[in-house]
């Protein structure tokens, strides 16, 4: 993904409408916030999950739980 943001230009307006309806949740995944944040500052600022600091397994209930409330 992170290939892809530099190379498609991802719009931050785009992003940041997806943001704004706190549906989406960044989980960072063979990678770290500090790389994410080169590409996008406004992705890396967000509150999110990473698999270096939770199992996937965590990360995949915490995720449901966002989704059932």
């Amino acid at each position: 993904m992170l290939q892809r943001l530099k190379a498609e230009g991802v719009a931050d307006k785009e992003l940041s409408a997806l943001l704004r309806r706190e549906r989406l949740v960044p989980v960072a995944h063979g990678t770290t916030y500090e790389e994410l944040e080169k590409v996008s500052l406004l992705l890396a600022s967000r509150a999110g999950l990473s698999t270096a600091e939770e199992t996937m397994s965590e990360v995949a209930t915490k995720i449901a739980e966002l989704v059932a409330a």
